[in-house]
Formats: C-alpha cells, sequence, structure tokens
C-alpha cells in the first residue's frame, strides 16, 4: 500500500512558511515605523486664527500651509506627506540642491517648498484656479529661507506645452508629483506632460496611493 502524504505537511515547508511569515511581520513593523515617524511631521496649530492652517516640519522648518477645502487640488493629501519624507531622508542618492525641479499637481506647494528647501530651483505648476494659493503657501514659507525662490506657474497637462515649457529652454532634473491622478480620468494628458517636459537624464519622482 502506497500512503500519500501532502507536501504542506513536509518540516522543510513549515520552515520555510515562518520564516516568510516572520519577514511580513518585519516588513510590517518597518512600514508602521515609517508611517509614525512621518504623521509626527504633522502639528496642529497651538492657537486660533482668522486664517486656518495646518503646521508640517520638514528639513527643519516649520511649514504652515493653508488648504482649500472647497477644491481637490487644494488640500495635503498623504502622498505629498510620503514624498516630503522621501525627499528629506534620501538628499544622498536625490540630492536637490542647485537641480531644476518641476512639481506637476502642486495644490498647495509642500512639496515644492520642502524642495526648495532642500535647495533646488522650483517651478511649482497647477491649474489657474490654484495658483492664488499656492502662490501664498510657497511665499509664507519659502521667502528669506531659500537659496532659491521658488516660481509658481500655471499647467494644464497637455495643453500649449511648447508654447508655456519649450522644450529648448525646459532642463528639469526632477519632476515631483503626488497624488495627481485621483478622481480624475486625465493618466494620457498626464503621461503626455511628463514626456514633454523629460529630456534623457531626468527622474520623475511620482508618489500615490492606489484606490479601488
Amino acid at each position: 500500500m502506497i500512503k500519500k502524504a501532502s507536501i504542506y505537511s513536509h518540516p522543510l515547508v513549515h520552515r520555510l512558511m515562518d520564516l516568510k511569515a516572520q519577514k511580513e511581520n518585519r516588513e510590517a513593523d518597518d512600514d508602521r515605523k515609517v508611517v509614525a515617524e512621518i504623521m509626527q511631521r504633522c502639528f496642529v496649530p497651538a492657537f486660533v486664527t482668522a486664517i486656518s492652517w495646518e503646521g508640517f516640519h520638514f528639513v527643519g522648518h516649520e511649514i504652515r500651509i493653508t488648504e482649500a477645502m472647497d477644491c481637490y487640488g487644494a488640500i495635503v493629501w498623504p502622498s505629498a506627506l510620503v514624498l516630503c519624507y522621501f525627499l528629506e531622508t534620501n538628499v544622498k542618492q536625490y540630492n536637490m540642491v542647485d537641480k531644476n525641479v518641476i512639481e506637476i499637481g502642486a495644490g498647495t506647494g509642500l512639496v515644492s517648498i520642502v524642495a526648495s528647501l532642500l535647495g533646488a530651483h522650483v517651478t511649482a505648476t497647477d491649474l489657474p484656479e490654484l495658483l492664488g494659493n499656492l502662490q501664498y503657501n510657497i511665499s509664507r514659507n519659502t521667502k528669506m529661507k531659500c537659496k532659491h525662490l521658488p516660481q509658481v506657474k500655471e499647467l494644464s497637462w497637455g495643453v500649449a506645452l511648447d508654447k508655456n515649457f519649450p522644450k529648448a529652454s525646459s532642463n528639469f532634473d526632477y519632476i515631483l508629483a503626488a497624488d495627481v491622478v485621483y478622481a480624475h480620468p486625465f493618466l494620457e494628458e498626464l503621461l503626455i506632460t511628463f514626456d514633454h517636459l523629460c529630456k534623457e537624464t531626468t527622474v520623475i519622482l511620482w508618489v500615490m496611493k492606489f484606490r479601488y
């Protein structure tokens, strides 16, 4: 009589499964630590002001961001915090000093502000209706603090790119984007814009949350 045994009952299989579970647990712990570190960068104002704002600590600076709750693009999304944290903790690999940087869909400007504080030449871009608040936040948090004063420009993806960002003068080392495809279908226009702004050595740092 031949006795059949499941491969999953073999001691080696159990050992491998245990090692896999341990690795997953370590990775989960590491993720939780990173999330906790990122969230520690946020703070609540200790006093009430006429204009509400949120506070963040990056690159040794207190950053005050004013949001507009009536627009998706004018609030700070978690991906922006992740990208700011990434830029701050990876300065050796992704050195921003004196680099030409453009942020797509800058929104409140938090990522552009952090890149500026790290020494970059920054151009923060977004739709026309967001530029007022974007300019306010950037000016408020970078004046007299940055090596290079950031610029704010209108950019509608895929529209008048040759006119507003001629390839001859667009020499970007980095393109930054945080949660720029949430709740709208303009992925193709975004990719066209990426392609137009890129040169051979341009690095795109694009952070997003996958939503279902």
